[in-house]
């Protein structure tokens, strides 16, 4: 009886230690773990969690519910690949699912717990003549909540730079059509 080879493990070192995270390890994922994290981190390199929101850009309510899809489509992902994705393989204790969760429970959990009840308190006393950016910028918050979000961004850019190594590309950063 032929027993079906085993697939190539490909080792990865979790090193994200940030305010809101800490992440160390060793990660050996498998080709389900690769394809869930290559579809993981094309979401997060195409939002607001690891590209710059400028003071003068952008609305703090379209940031936070890009942050809150993050969920859905990390659960999307997690279902799609099934328990294997959240089982350690090798020498390795973390999984992308294990990492996945984390991620979402320690970083990004407690900013939208916290600020979109209070931006939606906020949005409600909203004039109609009054736009939602101009109103969101006369928020006491604005700034507070700008910042936190850029203090985000570093924990979620190196999340999407391990992610890319476990799905075996080189990262893709804005810059590299600019030179």
């Amino acid at each position: 009886m032929k027993t079906k080879p085993q697939a190539k493990l490909k080792k990865v070192i979790a090193n994200i230690k940030t305010p809101f995270l800490n992440i160390q390890g060793e990660w050996e994922a498998d080709e389900s773990e690769q394809r869930a994290a290559w579809e993981l981190y094309v979401e997060l390199v195409t939002r607001i969690a690891v590209v710059e929101l400028k003071p003068d850009e952008g609305l703090l309510r379209e940031a936070l519910t890009s942050l809150h899809d993050i969920f859905d489509e990390t659960r999307q992902i997690l279902r799609k690949y099934g328990p294997v994705v959240a089982q350690p393989k090798g020498k390795g204790k973390l999984s992308f699912g294990v990492i996945a969760v984390t991620v979402l429970n320690s970083a990004l959990r407690p900013i939208l717990a916290k600020w979109h009840p209070l931006l939606m308190t906020y949005e409600n006393t909203r004039d109609p003549s009054t736009s939602p950016a101009q109103h969101e910028t006369k928020w006491e918050h604005n700034l507070e909540l700008r910042k936190i979000f850029s203090d985000l961004q570093e924990t979620m850019r190196q999340y999407s730079l391990l992610l890319a190594d476990a799905a075996g590309v080189p990262p893709i950063e804005n810059t590299q059509l600019e030179k």
